[in-house]
């Protein structure tokens, strides 16, 4: 399904029916809250290009910041943005510190049972990025060619998920673990790996292209490596017509090819992306 609906029943089994009242009530009218002040706050974490990072101007700049400002013109709003530290944002939305989750954000079946997806944008694969004059992963690394490496990953990510999983699997088969250095920052994986404290960088293949970008004949891509995921926004659970909304203007703007023009211009590349049914199973 392309938002996550909690039934009425499954509700007046969670809560009171006090509770119940009160809570819809004071959630339901986000949407009529935004369009009433005129302003749309979204959560950012500015440090994951090319989905969204900052300009020279310390302006947030990216692909996320241009399929949101295309919808919020739609809606006929502004965006006010909240500047975070990824770890915070998920936290933070669920406790009303603002209206929508607007970084890059995989979706997963264990997120969905705490948020309510907006249908994707774009979706990720990952890879490892090592110096160029790094031997010991090869063209098309593996999971068992990783073992016993360093990795730098961004902190409480889907790809330091991926690579704790990695790690059941060389236990598995009897190979050394993978050790992680987790940080907060693109930036600061690309450190950890550029000073030797790290053997490689685990990433979203578009971040990675970028870095390689911005260092060439430095760095390279070992190519894509693990499951894929699509990428999409989040609303709390009980948003329900804000998470529509926002649905439906991200829906009308793929049906017109610009949503593929904005991932063309922001990723490098372009790609179709599910209208329904896009949650994992468990």
């Amino acid at each position: 399904m392309s938002k996550r609906r909690l039934s009425s029943i499954v509700l007046a089994a969670l809560f009171p029916c006090g509770a119940l009242v009160h809570s819809v009530a004071a959630n339901a009218d986000t949407l009529d809250d935004i369009k009433s002040r005129g302003t749309m706050t979204v959560a950012i974490d500015p440090t994951f290009a090319p989905y969204e990072y900052t300009d020279v101007s310390n302006n947030i700049v990216g692909f996320d910041p241009a399929v949101m400002a295309a919808v919020a013109k739609r809606l006929g709003v502004k965006i006010e943005y909240q500047r975070m530290a990824f770890s915070g944002i998920i936290p933070g939305l669920l406790a009303h510190s603002f209206d929508v989750e607007g970084s890059a954000l995989n979706v997963t079946a264990e997120r969905a049972k705490r948020l309510a997806y907006i249908v994707p944008t774009s979706k990720t694969v990952n890879g490892a990025l090592v110096r160029a004059d790094f031997k010991k992963i090869p063209q098309q690394a593996t999971i068992e060619s990783l073992a016993g490496l360093t990795a730098a990953v961004k902190s409480a990510s889907a790809p330091e998920q991926i690579l704790k999983q990695f790690n059941e699997t060389l236990k598995a088969k009897g190979l050394a673990p993978i050790q992680l250095i987790s940080v907060d920052s693109v930036d600061q994986t690309v450190a950890a790996l550029m000073t030797r404290r790290a053997d490689f960088v685990f990433d979203d293949m578009t971040v990675l292209a970028g870095v390689i970008k911005q260092n060439p004949g430095k760095l390279k891509s070992t190519g894509e490596l693990g499951p894929s995921q699509w990428i999409a926004w989040a609303t709390r659970p009980d948003d329900i017509r804000l998470n529509k909304a926002i649905s439906d203007q991200i829906l009308a703007m793929k049906k017109s090819g610009e949503l593929a023009r904005l991932q063309k211009a922001s990723l490098g590349v372009s790609f179709d992306t599910p209208t329904s049914d896009f949650i994992p199973a468990q």
